[in-house]
């Protein structure tokens, strides 16, 4: 919301499971502030958040007018975890969102 405000105030976002909305309350939409954005922004969801789907997060970005990426992480929670079985995915998924992230922004951010 802070970045609504004031665009020149970072060069991107990184939203990792934006709280779209309540559980079960898909009627109470947090996006009043997204027409503001002018900051570029990506956002990483997980396909099993009960704070929005990986539909309604990508319907959302459509009110975004900066330009917007989803990285959806298929079986992740809001808490973008796995189970037992995906250990090893939820291992390598930090350095996987960083990779995205840097590519989006189209700067390394390592070692700054």
């Amino acid at each position: 919301m802070v970045a609504a405000n004031d665009a020149a105030l970072v060069d991107g976002l990184l939203l990792l499971s934006y709280p779209l909305h309540p559980p079960r309350k898909p009627d109470q939409l947090r996006t009043a502030h997204f027409s503001s954005l002018r900051t570029p922004a990506l956002f990483v969801h997980g396909s099993r958040d009960p704070f929005g789907s990986v539909e309604e997060m990508e319907s959302a970005l459509k009110l975004i007018p900066a330009p917007t990426a989803l990285i959806p992480v298929e079986g992740a929670g809001h808490d973008l975890s796995f189970g037992r079985e995906e250990r090893n995915a939820a291992l390598d998924l930090p350095s996987k969102i960083l990779d995205a992230f840097e590519r989006f922004l189209g700067t390394s951010l390592r070692n700054r």
